[in-house]
């Protein structure tokens, strides 16, 4: 039995951890001590791998970052891949005022939870955030901090030699390896999660869970139905959808369940080609929009990270949202390439709100709960939506 579940995907695997989670939980509630901590250690896992991820991933990014010659062709392209990104947060942000959604989170009572009072206090802390000691920042789960050192650091070894490089890209995939063993394990926090949730709080997690995947659904599918389509017709001068279509069928469907925009970049290299869009121009968009891209990822950390904000009470005002839009359009551009990758990047955005790496990690493990839903359709729009851009503006000139 063993042997055929690890031969499983893990979505289903995950599914699986919910269903017999839930059954345990419902038939035998006193059973929830003796597994809570298979909950726990998963948490304190994410939470002791999530800073050194962002900071060795972004530094490596930017490091190795290369456009090529190409770069000024490529400009409307990464125009439209900011544009759409940043569109489909400020989408995420109104789909949680209108249907604001809450987490069931487990908050020591002695935590004191200091939110900030304005938006001038938000930046405030951030700016100060920024300036954190490295090590500081690693220590303390700074994710602001360690964003902006992994950032610095990257754009200096951007001038380093290439054997410097290589090693910042195998510390980068070293420590992918072991974020992706993590992840591995999650079908076992999570069947730990769902059994201490369900005892708790009872079936109206459930409700919540669901009101959850609906908003983030739904804000996706927004943002491939008419935000994509009203920039691709500003763009085109034409009817956007026939495209739209075509780009959502061959890619989106194949990427909805590879879970994986990496592993789509074939599809979407063959796709650009019977389009009729230049060879050059896909070679260097298309591989650069699965690492860059990621609209959906915009859409999961806003709506996550409004939706913890909600749970605890905090009062956020509009100015303050939309610096979180631009927060999470950037931090969605460092998502890990791992599946429920842009998971890991929420405490970025919580930490804008003064909410704990604790609190913040728990908001992950919800993520890797509704994953099963929330990561085939986020991976399907940040693929679809590579080949789209590319060929909306490749087209567009010819």
């Amino acid at each position: 039995m063993f042997s055929a579940l690890t031969k499983l995907s893990l979505v289903s695997r995950i599914m699986i951890a919910i269903i017999l989670g839930g059954l345990v939980a419902y038939f035998f509630p006193n059973v929830a001590p003796y597994v809570s901590f298979l909950g726990d250690l998963f948490i304190k896992a994410l939470k002791s791998v999530a800073p050194i991820l962002v900071f060795v991933l972004v530094m490596a990014s930017i490091a190795n970052f290369r456009v090529g010659e190409g770069a000024r062709d490529l400009k409307p392209i990464l125009g439209l891949y900011a544009i759409g990104m940043l569109l489909a947060a400020l989408s995420a942000v109104i789909a949680s005022i209108v249907f604001p959604s809450t987490l069931f989170l487990s908050i020591n009572p002695e935590m004191q939870l200091q939110p900030p009072g304005s938006v001038s206090e938000v930046l405030r802390n951030l700016f100060l955030s920024f300036i954190t000691n490295p090590v500081t920042a690693l220590h303390e789960a700074n994710f602001i901090g360690i964003l902006a050192w992994a950032a610095g650091l990257g754009v200096a070894l951007r001038h380093g030699s290439d054997t410097t490089k290589k090693v910042i890209t195998d510390l980068s995939d070293a420590v992918s390896s072991i974020i992706r063993i993590v992840i591995s394990l999650a079908p076992l926090g999570i069947f730990g999660l769902v059994i201490a949730t369900f005892a708790e709080a009872g079936l109206d997690t459930l409700e919540n869970y669901a009101h959850l995947i609906v908003v983030l659904v739904a804000t996706m599918l927004f943002v491939a139905l008419v935000i994509n389509p009203l920039l691709v017709a500003l763009v085109m001068r034409k009817n956007p959808y026939p495209l739209v279509f075509k780009c959502l069928k061959e890619s989106g469907i194949t990427a909805f369940f590879t879970r994986s925009s990496a592993a789509n970049i074939p599809i979407n290299l063959d796709l650009a080609k019977r389009l009729g869009v230049s060879e050059t121009t896909a070679s260097v968009s298309i591989p650069l929009g699965a690492t860059i891209n990621m609209a959906g990822a915009a859409v999961t950390i806003t709506v996550l990270t409004l939706a913890a904000v909600n749970t605890l009470h905090i009062d956020v005002d509009l100015i303050t949202m939309l610096v979180l839009s631009v927060v999470a359009v950037i931090t969605a551009c460092g998502a890990s390439g791992v599946a429920g990758g842009s998971l890991l990047l929420i405490p970025i955005a919580c930490g804008l709100f003064g909410i704990s790496s604790d609190i913040a990690m728990q908001v992950v493990a919800i993520g890797m709960v509704i994953s099963v839903l929330q990561d085939s359709t986020e991976t399907a729009l940040n693929s679809s939506t590579d080949v789209l851009f590319t060929a909306a503006v490749d087209l567009s000139r010819k």
